[in-house]
């Protein structure tokens, strides 16, 4: 079951937090509790995919971009991800989520989130390609941005996300059979 009761407290915990500049970073500390843990006690994968939510949306809160899609009518959906894990993080571990923009293009927004333990080590890492959509389908992220506030082009992506566009781009779709 999705963890609204979890993501309510993430939302009014920082609700006052100051606002952050769209490529600004927000921190996010969780608890692996027992419902998030597999049969070996650690935290499930897929489990990992939706707890990097309660890190993902008060960032997109607190950079202003909530508000722009409750005025506008949009919505916020994923379209596509690459994750790598690293380190266990078992039961009742306590862990920080970094989750932060680091560009967009034409029409994706790439937030990059990763999951820290309490001893500096990084035990995974989120890279998500995300779209913001209206009625007519996916909404240009010059509108986004327009609507944000940001002035200026699209940062540069970093060169590792660029390569992950680019084979995103020949991947076949839909996939065969």
């Amino acid at each position: 079951m999705y963890p609204f009761i979890r993501m309510a407290k993430e939302l009014i915990r920082h609700r006052k937090a100051p606002p952050l500049p769209v490529d600004g970073t927000h921190v996010t500390t969780l608890t692996c509790w027992p419902w998030d843990i597999d049969m070996w006690a650690e935290l499930n994968n897929g489990r990992s995919l939706t707890l990097y939510d309660l890190g993902r949306i008060p960032l997109a809160m607190r950079i202003g971009l909530v508000r722009v899609l409750r005025a506008r009518g949009w919505g916020l959906t994923m379209a596509g991800a690459v994750v790598r894990w690293r380190r266990r993080v078992r039961a009742f571990e306590t862990v920080e989520i970094h989750s932060r923009c680091v560009g967009w293009d034409e029409r994706f927004i790439y937030i990059e989130q990763s999951m820290w333990k309490k001893n500096g080590e990084c035990a995974s890492q989120v890279h998500y390609r995300s779209a913001i959509t209206g009625p007519s389908g996916i909404v240009p992220t010059a509108e986004v941005a327009a609507a944000l506030g940001v002035e200026g082009n699209a940062p540069k992506l970093p060169d590792w996300v660029a390569g992950w566009v680019e084979l995103e781009n020949r991947r076949p779709w839909p996939p065969e059979r």
